[in-house]
């Protein structure tokens, strides 16, 4: 099976995941939203906010996986790849927002908390928690060098967090009446989610960025293509990412003599992607006569 073939067989069972989880997070919704307001709980409430970006979230991953299985045109050679970093980079962006939101809520009620009804928060808190660990369960056994299934998974374990951080405070209110712990816990959801975005944000930008992938050392990779036989130089490498596990590469190998070319770019490439996983890779070869000035002996 192709490089291409592999990574269309992934997005399609990452599709699947991502579908089940959906449906799983948008009844999570609606419980823990009915629940929130019935309690008058800014933390439940901040968790069923978070889990409405979850929906959003999902439904902007499967688009971005549909977009991207999208084949190449004449105008978009390399298809539709970057829809799924674009989503993982807006995925953050929302998470920022959301976070954005639960501070300020949380500072008006740390100022005057109001009381809140415990058991029924309790009640719904742990079963969001159930939820969430489900979907974990379910994204985690998928590919998560896609950084859109990531973003979507961190979406997942924050509120898994959430819920734990909403069952404590339950707990705390329930036995001694402390109204302050509402909001406190929302302020430290509100922590959590802002962590999670930022990292997302700057995986996103570092490929949109053509960044040399995370795990992928650029000295590694020109030391195993200088020591093919026949190679007496290797300079202006770069190496980027299309998107999540697809890595492209382009350089200059220079030989000593012509007739080495071919079974040099042959070797060259098996090195790639044996070792670095690198399956698209453009190549100049050139010999020392020919050989730019960006490119000495």
């Amino acid at each position: 099976m192709t490089g291409h073939d592999n990574h269309h067989a992934h997005r399609i069972e990452d599709r699947r995941r991502l579908i089940a989880v959906l449906a799983l997070t948008t009844t999570l919704l609606v419980v823990e939203a009915v629940g929130g307001w019935l309690t008058n709980s800014l933390a439940l409430l901040s968790d069923a906010a978070h889990m409405l970006t979850d929906v959003a979230a999902l439904a902007l991953g499967l688009f971005a996986i549909w977009f991207a299985m999208r084949p190449p045109t004449p105008k978009n050679t390399y298809g539709f790849y970057r829809a799924e970093i674009l989503a993982a980079l807006a995925n953050s962006v929302t998470l920022i927002i959301i976070a954005a939101v639960i501070f300020y809520e949380a500072y008006r009620r740390f100022l005057d908390p109001p009381e809140v009804n415990s058991l029924p928060m309790l009640i719904v808190a742990a079963v969001g928690l159930a939820a969430n660990v489900a979907g974990v369960v379910i994204l985690s056994r998928g590919h998560l060098e896609n950084l859109n299934v990531r973003g979507v998974l961190l979406h997942v374990i924050g509120d898994a967090l959430a819920s734990l951080g909403v069952i404590g405070a339950g707990v705390v209110m329930l036995t001694t009446g402390w109204y302050y712990a509402d909001p406190i816990i929302s302020a430290l959801i509100g922590c959590l989610i802002l962590y999670s975005a930022w990292r997302l944000v700057a995986a996103s930008v570092a490929v949109l960025l053509q960044g040399t992938p995370a795990g992928v050392d650029l000295d590694a990779v020109t030391a195993k293509m200088r020591e093919v036989e026949g190679v007496e130089n290797v300079c202006d490498v770069h190496i980027w990412t299309l998107t999540s596990g697809v890595h492209i590469m382009s350089g200059h190998v220079v030989i000593g003599d012509w007739s080495d070319a071919q079974r040099v770019l042959i070797e060259v490439r098996r090195l790639l992607q044996e070792h670095f996983g690198i399956d698209h890779c453009t190549i100049e070869v050139d010999t020392a006569e020919t050989a730019s000035a960006e490119c000495p002996l």
